[in-house]
Parts: structure tokens; sequence; C-alpha cells
């Protein structure tokens, strides 16, 4: 199976090496070419509006978007979930300007933890999944899901309560941590299942 890595900014040389050792075959994507043949996509963590913005640049928001729209299986993980949401704020600035692809009906909180120092892991149990050792990293929290949009895990976190951390809709899933920082390939595996559906 054919991969899609969004490899424009962020860690997608990590999922890459995840995709490899299940058994899958990584492309990486940078311009809309890349994604003619592929069977899922990953948008990786990195800088959302960065991410954002070369997207656009490279002329891949709108093809991306098609593909999400037309069943193709995404795992959008940290500032990939970002990108995925149609809402955004920030915790400490509150309303930002940046491009989205908007294909979930999700809201999302970013730096939802605080910043770098602030970064932590644990174990999430995602349903549809099962554990998963995550690295929040400058994570973002999902706070809303609506539309046939499901929070599907979440995190108790002092102080700030239970917190959304993974979402589904149809075929999209975005999760606010980093699975290929912590070496759990479970959601690999997933999002490959989907894609042989």
């Amino acid at each position: 199976m054919k991969i899609g890595i969004i490899a424009v900014q962020g860690d997608f040389l990590e999922h890459a090496e995840i995709v490899r050792e299940i058994g899958g075959e990584p492309v990486y994507v940078k311009k809309p070419m890349d994604l003619e043949g592929i069977d899922a996509l990953i948008i990786p963590g990195g800088e959302s509006t960065s991410i954002g913005k070369l997207l656009s640049r490279a002329g891949l928001e709108e093809r991306v978007r098609e593909l999400a729209l037309e069943g193709m299986p995404v795992l959008g993980t940290c500032a990939g979930a970002i990108l995925l949401a149609k809402r955004v704020t920030d915790r400490r600035v509150g309303e930002v300007k940046q491009p989205l692809l908007g294909v979930m009906d999700i809201s999302v909180v970013r730096n939802f933890y605080g910043r770098q120092r602030e970064s932590f892991e644990t174990s999430v149990e995602v349903e549809g999944v099962g554990k998963v050792r995550a690295a929040f990293i400058r994570a973002p929290a999902i706070d809303q899901a609506w539309g046939s949009a499901r929070i599907i895990s979440y995190l108790d976190f002092p102080p700030y309560g239970r917190t959304g951390v993974a979402a589904i809709q149809k075929n999209v899933i975005a999760v606010t941590f980093h699975p290929e920082i912590t070496g759990d390939y479970s959601l690999h595996r997933y999002i490959l299942t989907l894609g042989k559906r």
C-alpha cells in the first residue's frame, strides 16, 4: 500500500520510517502529482501555520481537501489535526487566522497544554484502535465535535480536566499528539486497514 505523507515541513521522516516498518510504501508528498495512486495520507506534526501556507503554495491544499472529502483515509497528527479542523483558536491569543483544510467538524485549541517546556508523554485509549503511547508537544486539544465528527479519545489532565485528544469523521482521523515519536505504530496500522477497505 502506498501511504502519502505530506513532506513540506515537520516530522514526515518519522512517519515514513513507521510506514516502511509495518509494510507500507511511504510516498513523500510535495506537489499534487505525488498524490496520484496513494491509498491513504498522513499529515504530520510541525508548525501548522507553516504547513498550511506551504500546502497552498505547492498547490496541494485543494486536492488534499478533495481526497479527504472523497473518502481517502487521512490521519492528521498534532499540527495535522489543526489543519483538518474547521475552527481553530489559540489558548493564549484567542482567535487565529491561518490556512486550514477544514474537512472535519471539530474545533481545536492550539498550545492547549502550554509551550515546549510543558510537553509530556502518556498513554491514551483511542476508540477502535486501543491504547496508544502519545507524546504531547505544544499540543492542541479538541474542544468540540459536531455533525458526523466524534471525539474518540480523552485525556484527564489537571488542571484543565477532561480534554479531547482524538476525533474521527468517516475516513478522517485527527489526533493531537505524536504517535510517531513514541514508537507506537497502532494508528499507522489502523490507517493502513482503512486504506484496504
